[in-house]
C-alpha cells in the first residue's frame, strides 16, 4: 500500500484563488469537492489555502499527505446505490496562522486571491473585544478576516479590484450579515479609518449562505477495506453522502466568477436565502421531528425502516407533500424536486440514522420546523394537518417515558423543567388536562396553543387513540 502524497499521486497546479478558514470533514467534503469539480469541468483553475481557525487542528495531517485526501460519497441517486471514491487535489498548502503568522498575512499580498470561504462552527463568528490588531493572530475567526483585509488594503493602495468575495458557511441564519456586522465591529474597536471602511463594504462582498450535505466524517468502520481499494494509506478519507446544496444570497454576477452551475452543481445565487432555509427547516428538518416519536412508538428505531415501511412510509409522504409543502411559497416542482431528494436520503441504505438522535428538545425543535406549518396550513385549508397534529401528540406520549409494546425503554431527554412538567401532567392520568398543559405553556412556545381552533380537541383524541389502540392503528385512522 502506497503513502498519500504528490509524489505517488498526479496532483494538479493551479494558482491559489481561494482561503478557506477551517479544515475539518465538511468543508473537505463540501466545499474543496464542489471547488474540484469546478476545476475539472467549469476551467475554474483554482486551488485552496486552508487556515487552520484555531490553535489546534488539522493543518499537520494534512500537510503530511500534501493536502490530498478521498472524499466517499454514499447513497441513493434517482435510485442507483453509489459508493465512490474521488481523489480531492484543490488544497495547495495548509497553514496554521498561530505558528506560520507571517505565512498566513502574506496571503493578503496575492494579487490572485478572490475568495474566502468559512466553516468555523456556529461559535466562530462572534466579536470578541479582547482582540487586537497587533495579535498574531487575533483569537475570533472575524478578526482574523479583518487583520487580513486591511493589510490587502494596505498593501494594494485601496484598489477596489482587490476586494474579497466571502462565503460563510456557518451553520446560523443570514450567516454573511453578522459575519460582516462582526468586521464593521473590529474597524470601529481598531479605529481603522473611514476609507478603509467604504473600502471594505464596496470592493468586497460578504453573502449568506445555505449549505446541505450530511457529513458522517472518518470512516472507521470501512477504513481498512478502503484503503485496500485505493492502494493508499489515506488517513483523511471522508464520507459524506451524494445530496448537496449550496445556497448563496449573492447577484448573479458573481456566479459568472463561481461558475458552480457549469459544473452542473447544486449551487444556487439567489436574491433571497430566506426561502430556501425555510424550505430545508420545513421539508426536511420538519418531516424529521414528527417520523420520529410515531415511527418510535410503532416499534421503528431506523429512519430508514420507517421510510420503507407500508404504514409508516405513507405517514412520512402525507406529512412531507400533503402538508408542510402546501405551507411553502417557492414553485411547486422545484418543492417536489426537493421533497424526492430528501425522500432518497432519508433511504440512504449506509446510514444508520436513529430515530432517537432526532427527539432531543422535541418540543423547541417542533415549535420552529412544524408548528409554522400547522398554522399556515390552517389559514389556508382551513382545517387542521393530521400528520402534523398526530407528531404533536406522538411526542407527548413520548415524554410520558416507560416501555414501548416490544420491552424497550422510552426515555425522553429534554430541559428539566420540560420534563417535570409532562411528568406533573401524566400523573393527573386525564389526557385533557395533559393537553392543556403542554399547549398551554408559553415557556415552550411562546404563546398558548389551546388558542389555536380545534388543536387542544385533536390532539387530545390522538392520545387517546394512541392509548387504546397503539401507534400503528392510529396511523392507519389519519392515512
Amino acid at each position: 500500500m502506497k503513502a498519500l502524497n504528490k509524489q505517488t499521486a498526479l496532483k494538479k497546479q493551479h494558482p491559489e484563488r481561494v482561503i478557506q478558514f477551517g479544515e475539518g470533514n465538511f468543508l473537505r467534503a463540501f466545499v474543496d469537492w464542489i471547488i474540484y469539480n469546478m476545476n475539472q469541468k467549469a476551467g475554474f483553475d483554482s486551488s485552496v489555502v486552508v487556515v487552520q481557525p484555531i490553535e489546534r487542528g488539522m493543518v499537520d495531517m494534512l500537510n503530511a499527505q500534501d493536502n490530498l485526501y478521498h472524499v466517499n460519497l454514499q447513497g441513493l441517486d434517482k435510485g442507483e446505490t453509489i459508493n465512490s471514491l474521488t481523489l480531492i487535489d484543490v488544497i495547495s498548502r495548509s497553514l496554521n496562522p498561530y505558528s506560520e503568522n507571517d505565512e498566513f498575512m502574506k496571503l493578503a499580498d496575492q494579487p490572485e486571491i478572490r475568495f474566502v470561504i468559512s466553516n468555523t462552527t456556529e461559535a466562530g463568528i462572534a466579536f470578541d473585544s479582547s482582540c487586537k490588531l497587533t495579535d498574531k493572530p487575533a483569537s475570533s475567526y472575524p478578526g482574523k478576516l479583518t487583520q487580513l483585509l486591511y493589510r490587502r488594503y494596505k498593501t494594494f493602495n485601496g484598489d477596489k479590484t482587490k476586494g474579497l468575495m466571502i462565503f460563510p458557511c456557518e451553520l446560523i441564519f443570514l450567516n454573511g450579515h453578522k459575519l460582516k456586522e462582526t468586521i464593521y465591529q473590529y474597524i470601529e474597536l481598531w479605529q481603522l479609518g473611514d476609507e478603509f471602511r467604504t473600502w471594505f463594504g464596496e470592493a468586497c462582498g460578504v453573502y449568506a449562505t445555505l449549505v446541505d450535505r450530511i457529513v458522517p466524517g472518518f470512516p472507521r468502520k470501512d477504513i481498512a477495506e478502503i484503503k485496500e481499494k485505493l492502494d493508499y494509506d489515506d488517513n483523511l478519507v471522508v464520507q459524506a453522502e451524494i445530496f448537496h446544496l449550496w445556497v448563496i444570497e449573492a447577484p448573479q454576477s458573481i456566479a459568472k466568477e463561481f461558475p458552480a452551475d457549469k459544473a452542473g452543481l447544486n449551487v444556487l445565487f439567489v436574491p433571497s436565502e430566506e426561502p430556501y432555509h425555510e424550505r430545508k427547516v420545513t421539508l426536511l428538518n420538519g418531516p424529521h421531528t414528527v417520523l420520529s416519536p410515531v415511527s418510535f412508538l410503532s416499534g421503528i428505531n431506523i429512519v430508514r425502516d420507517a421510510c420503507q415501511h407500508p404504514l409508516l412510509g405513507k405517514y412520512i409522504h402525507k406529512v412531507m407533500f400533503e402538508e408542510l409543502m402546501e405551507t411553502l411559497n417557492l414553485p411547486k416542482d422545484e418543492l417536489k424536486k426537493f421533497a424526492e431528494d430528501v425522500l432518497e436520503r432519508f433511504n440512504n441504505p449506509f446510514v444508520d440514522h436513529a430515530v432517537t438522535s432526532i427527539m432531543l428538545n422535541s418540543f423547541p425543535k417542533y415549535q420552529t420546523r412544524d408548528l409554522p406549518g400547522l398554522k399556515t396550513y390552517l389559514e389556508r385549508k382551513g382545517e387542521l394537518p393530521k400528520g402534523l397534529v398526530l407528531g404533536l401528540a406522538a411526542i407527548i406520549t413520548y415524554y410520558k417515558g416507560g416501555v414501548r409494546e416490544d420491552g424497550v425503554e422510552i426515555t425522553p431527554n429534554d430541559a428539566p423543567e420540560i420534563m417535570q412538567l409532562l411528568k406533573d401532567l401524566w400523573a393527573t392520568n386525564d389526557t385533557l388536562k395533559v393537553v392543556q398543559g403542554v399547549l398551554g405553556n408559553t415557556a415552550i412556545w411562546g404563546e398558548d396553543l389551546n388558542q389555536i381552533p380545534g388543536l387542544t380537541v385533536a390532539v387530545k383524541a390522538n392520545l387517546d387513540s394512541i392509548k387504546e389502540k397503539g401507534m400503528l392503528e392510529t396511523v392507519k385512522d389519519i392515512i
